[in-house]
């Protein structure tokens, strides 16, 4: 690509070997061409390289004023480009100054007239220091609009527009965004001059390298799965997304309390105590970081193992944002949403918007936690057996076999050491949730078989029906085992079809139309049809039966002024 030796030496520290396809497109146009950019690209596809790197190239040392401008719409994003900067620049003495809310003031400002060359900070407290004049933009060469999208959800757009007005009319900009919505092309049609679009495949878009799953449960029970999946996964590591600021302090208490090592990451929390949190964090003196969509924009951390939604966002973007701190670099991690009654539309929404399959899964059980906890215990004591005994071992050995067996005194260690984690009453029995509310011309079966008839998983019950019924597996979908029956969901005709065939067998009610609690049509709302008779009428034949008495026949009688 033509980079620098320093350059180059700065990415081979950094183990960077190939180019990612945001970065091998992008880094020519910059380097070379004459364009302006929007580059559609989401976290976690190595955007800050793609435009680190040829800004870092095209820095003029000699030159004085501002060469770069990068815009963010997070203080911890821009901390995290700042970082990215100056691990890329090697052996380039460039100076970076970071401008956000929630830091001094004077301090910035004594780092603005120290003369840098690339600014990065937030629209807010850029437009501040432009009002005072103590930052400049007219000698910029770059100005670069990171997650673009992101601040147009902030109501950043006055501010943008703002900063564009002062910078250098012959400047090259780039503008980055997981979307395209259509403030963000009336930015480029009004302030960038001819664009080139980089788009990246929309399997990137949609972090092919998670593997994202779901849960179906209830409200109150979602702590209780939370530490169900952390007890069950070896090495946990993750973020976890709530909703509002009170629901990660909340969650965070309650984590502490059943000896979880857990902080919290949110806009009540000043600056430095980000940092203090973010640090303990990524050197892994904590491994739950409980956090709202603002405050985790631009974390970088490696080696997540999980992302988990505890609530869902509001909009697919976030979603999208959220799971992009895992799967980075190739590796594949889990990304599992907590899904409740009324959030089930907007997961299928998520799911149809990102093209992405998202699976659903059992709670774990309390045997399944108790058996994973045990395996790493075993790991545990195995991995510590030393290859000498010292002599105090040894003593304590000796003295140890006179009081009790071998097995006794193993017993006695694991009580010790471990005997609270393998306490099964430490645990709540809750139920799992299952779906509710079917798309629209599908419908939900209930198939009287489960774990108890040898159905271990959603494929041996699909691969079953397929071999009865001839129905393709590929249109059966949100399969879930318990253990005495399953529920499945196809099209309606296929549907149909499944239930006609069954009709013929022996077994005739193995399969029927699902009439669970839960389903759209038996529950429709308060005061509403509820599966049984209301009051002394009754529902046939797709009209209201009622009697004298029936709630329908008084509210009839009340509209026409009768007693």
């Amino acid at each position: 690509m033509g980079l620098s030796a320093s350059t180059l030496a700065a990415l081979e520290k950094k183990w960077f070997e190939t180019p990612s396809p945001i970065q091998e497109a992008c880094i020519p146009l910059l380097m070379n061409g004459d364009k302006d950019i929007i580059g559609q690209a989401q976290t976690g596809t190595g955007k800050t390289a793609a435009f680190a790197i040829p800004v870092i190239e095209k820095i003029d040392l000699a030159k004085k004023g501002i060469q770069a401008v990068i815009i963010a719409p997070t203080r911890e994003l821009a901390i995290q480009i700042a970082v990215e900067i100056k691990s890329l620049s090697g052996t380039k003495r460039i100076k970076t100054v970071q401008v956000y809310g929630g830091a001094p003031i004077g301090t910035q400002l004594k780092e603005l007239a120290a003369g840098p060359q690339i600014v990065v900070g937030t629209p807010g407290r850029m437009i501040d220091f432009i009002k005072r004049g103590k930052l400049k933009l007219d000698t910029v060469d770059f100005c670069i609009l990171d997650e673009a999208d992101e601040m147009l959800n902030m109501w950043f757009l006055d501010e943008i527009k703002a900063i564009l007005e002062v910078c250098n009319l012959e400047k090259k900009m780039l503008c980055f965004s997981a979307t395209m919505p259509s403030a963000i092309k009336r930015v480029a049609e009004r302030y960038m001059g001819e664009v080139e679009v980089v788009k990246v495949a929309a399997t990137e878009l949609t972090t092919t390298n998670t593997q994202q799953l779901c849960m179906f449960l209830r409200e109150k029970d979602k702590l209780e799965a939370l530490t169900r999946v952390i007890d069950a996964e070896p090495g946990f590591y993750g973020i976890v997304f709530c909703k509002t600021k009170r629901g990660c302090d909340e969650l965070v208490h309650n984590l502490q309390e059943n000896g979880y090592h857990a902080d919290a990451l949110h806009g009540d929390l000043n600056q430095k105590q980000r940092e203090k949190v973010l640090n303990k964090f990524k050197k892994k003196k904590i491994t739950l970081l409980i956090a709202t969509d603002v405050a985790a924009r631009g974390i970088d951390v490696d080696d997540l193992t999980h992302v988990v939604n505890y609530h869902l966002p509001q909009d697919t973007e976030a979603y999208t944002h959220r799971i992009g701190r895992t799967g980075r670099a190739g590796k594949k991690w889990i990304a599992l949403s907590f899904v409740t009654k009324k959030d089930q539309r907007k997961i299928r929404t998520i799911e149809r918007v990102t093209k992405a399959k998202i699976e659903t899964i059992e709670i774990p059980s309390i045997e399944a936690v108790i058996w994973q906890k045990k395996a790493n215990i075993a790991t545990q004591i195995t991995a510590a057996i030393p290859t000498e005994l010292s002599d105090e071992l040894k003593d304590m050995i000796w003295r140890l076999s006179d009081f009790a067996s071998d097995k006794e005194i193993i017993a006695g260690l694991l009580t010790i050491a471990f005997g609270k984690q393998l306490d099964a009453n430490g645990y709540k029995e809750i139920t799992a949730g299952s779906f509710s509310e079917t798309k629209e011309g599908h419908t939900r079966l209930f198939i009287a078989r489960g774990r108890n008839d040898g159905i271990e998983g959603p494929k041996e019950l699909v691969d079953r029906l397929q071999k009865e019924t001839d129905v393709p597996q590929s249109i059966m979908d949100d399969v879930a085992i318990r253990d005495a029956f399953s529920f499945i969901t196809c099209p309606t005709p296929e549907a149909e079809i499944i239930v006609d065939v069954f009709k013929l067998k022996p077994w005739r009610t193995l399969v029927s139309i699902s009439k669970d609690r839960d389903s759209k049509w038996w529950k429709w709302g308060k005061g509403k049809w509820r599966g049984g008779r209301f009051g002394k009428g009754k529902w046939g034949n797709g009209k209201w039966k009622g009697r004298s008495g029936g709630r329908r026949e008084k509210d009839k009688q009340k509209k026409k002024g009768k007693k």
